[in-house]
């Protein structure tokens, strides 16, 4: 997730939750008027029995904003009982006092109507109650927003190490590119410096995709096809007569993005070992695309290295499976093996969209 769509994202469930806080104590503060609907309550009165739900904001806010990240979550759990305790007993007590007073003032026939010890005590302990639900309430919403906040804050994290992870990929994979294309050069040089010449033209069309395209996070299938149609056309011009080199495309939808350089590894791997100087060889590449997958299959003949050739160690075959679990977790599939008496090597790749 960008940086801007997290903002956007935050403030959104910023003013959501606004909105609740202001919606709860909207219908606590009007509450009274509910109760007292049709007596003719007078506005002094009213401020008065509001009492109720100022103090349960206070010992909410109290708790959500400050007793349980200084005390709670820091594990002092003993020091937030013991001031929630506290506070709640002495605000439930004034509480039943000051409402009492508000009958005897505005409702006089309702006071000192329960005025014994065990109806004191009573309401004390009923109204205490109210005050530490709302306390705990408060409690349980804190640490549900902190758990938020962390998880959110770990999912960042961790996008922003899959980001930098795979753009440490990238800048891997264009030394291991350029390393075999060079040498395919060096190669070249040494029996047709015109060809030599035709290569390097055709290394330079591919280096500029790599510098301008190659940066983005996505670039247009199309493109990512030119470059690979540039690679195969550069490796024909070493190549044998007795290789037969296809590269087939079926793409349905010019729209389709893909990750840079998902297959060109693929697509080296299949010229290093599917290339014989003794037999007839061959490379198969068919690429097709729609609005919902991205499918690339390369069949090349079999021709394992000796032990003896120690060419490449698979850094590029491991940095495709990295990749592809980077760039597209769980919405891929990759087979790949030999078959026919192990004659032929195969690597299919299908991305959903």
């Amino acid at each position: 997730m960008s940086k801007e769509k997290y903002n956007f994202k935050f403030s959104i469930n910023k003013h959501l939750a606004g909105a609740c806080h202001m919606t709860l104590w909207a219908y606590m503060f009007l509450s009274p008027m509910t109760f007292w609907r049709g007596t003719g309550i007078t506005l002094p009165h009213y401020l008065m029995v509001s009492m109720q739900p100022l103090l349960l904001m206070i010992v909410f806010y109290m708790n959500y904003l400050y007793l349980t990240p200084k005390f709670f979550v820091a594990g002092k759990h003993r020091y937030d009982l013991l001031i929630n305790v506290v506070i709640i007993t002495v605000l439930g007590t004034f509480l039943h006092f000051w409402m009492d007073w508000s009958n005897e003032l505005y409702m006089p026939h309702l006071a000192n109507r329960y005025d014994d010890t065990v109806s004191t005590i009573a309401y004390i302990l009923r109204d205490s109650l109210n005050l530490a639900i709302f306390a705990a309430g408060a409690t349980a919403l804190a640490l549900a927003r902190r758990w938020v906040t962390a998880d959110q804050s770990l999912k960042e994290m961790e996008a922003a190490r899959a980001q930098a992870e795979l753009r440490n990929l990238r800048n891997q994979i264009n030394p291991h590119f350029l390393l075999n294309t060079l040498n395919n050069i060096y190669a070249l040089t040494a029996f047709d410096t015109a060809k030599a010449q035709e290569t390097i033209q055709e290394l330079s069309k591919m280096l500029r995709h790599i510098l301008y395209d190659y940066q983005q996070p996505t670039v247009p299938l199309n493109d990512e096809i030119e470059f690979l149609a540039n690679y195969v056309k550069l490796m024909r011009i070493r190549l044998a007569k007795t290789v037969d080199v296809s590269f087939n495309t079926d793409i349905q939808d010019s729209n389709v993005q893909i990750a840079p350089m998902i297959f060109i590894s693929l697509v080296e791997n299949a010229f290093k070992h599917g290339v014989s100087p003794t037999e007839r060889s061959f490379i198969r590449i068919t690429i097709s695309a729609d609005k919902h997958f991205i499918y690339c299959d390369i069949q090349n003949s079999n021709h394992p290295k000796t032990a003896s050739d120690h060419s490449g160690h698979g850094i590029g075959l491991q940095q495709v499976e990295r990749r592809l679990e980077l760039a597209y977790p769980n919405h891929y599939t990759w087979e790949k093996g030999t078959k026919e008496n192990n004659t032929i090597y195969y690597s299919t790749i299908t991305i959903q969209l």
